[in-house]
């Protein structure tokens, strides 16, 4: 399910910050969230219409 692969790469993506990870990994981590995040909304506007 969207909402739990959100979930866990939002988590992976708030450790890579506190871990102070390189700048372009923590990038990488949140456009693909970004991506899980528009295809999340568009499915449920989808549901909608």
């Amino acid at each position: 399910m969207l909402n739990d692969e959100i979930c866990k790469l939002r988590d992976r993506l708030n450790a890579s910050i506190a871990e102070g990870k390189d700048y372009a990994i923590i990038y990488n981590i949140s456009v693909e969230l970004d991506e899980l995040i528009a295809k999340f909304y568009e499915e449920k506007i989808y549901k909608l219409n």
